[in-house]
């Protein structure tokens, strides 16, 4: 992708960053997630969150890393120590507008965000995906991701969903 660049995200990203979060679980989770609770997000409701979450940063050992373009805000990531290890970094968001998927703004926003990582000197990352998001799961796998074997459920939307944990050494 031409054009487009990724920076450490501000507060004042955070409206853009909600409506990339929403437009992105409606277009990526239809099917898999309830579409009524799809169809209830909305990203004024998300906004205060978000704009939060960039506030409280602890860069470069969390974060949210946003890609943009002449059309402004078009995907982020965000990042942090994991819950369970907190030397190993955690992704927890990795979203773009569905209008670009496949245009390599993911790939971009995923290959920005490791030396971020390494700075902080985690030697592994882990995310999780949905069993049942196969574009998600090709897209990792071929960044070079492996499902580790640990699984939980999760019930968003009052669906029981699975979801897989993926480690990457970062070394």
């Amino acid at each position: 992708m031409t054009d487009m660049q990724t920076r450490q995200a501000w507060p004042d990203d955070a409206s853009a960053v909600a409506g990339v979060y929403v437009r992105s679980w409606q277009a990526a989770f239809a099917g898999l997630v309830p579409q009524p609770y799809l169809d209830a997000m909305d990203p004024s409701r998300e906004e205060s969150e978000w704009k939060t979450r960039i506030a409280e940063t602890r860069w470069p050992l969390s974060g949210v890393l946003v890609a943009e373009t002449e059309a402004g805000i078009v995907g982020f990531a965000g990042f942090g120590p994991s819950q369970e290890t907190p030397a190993v970094a955690e992704i927890g968001t990795l979203y773009a507008m569905p209008e670009v998927w496949g245009t390599g703004i993911g790939k971009h926003l995923m290959l920005a965000m490791l030396p971020t990582l390494r700075q902080a000197e985690y030697t592994q990352a882990t995310l999780w995906v949905l069993e049942d998001n196969r574009r998600a799961r090709r897209f990792y796998e071929a960044a070079g991701w492996r499902a580790d074997g640990t699984a939980v459920k999760d019930t968003t939307g009052g669906a029981s969903l699975n979801k897989l944990r993926y480690r990457r050494p970062l070394g």
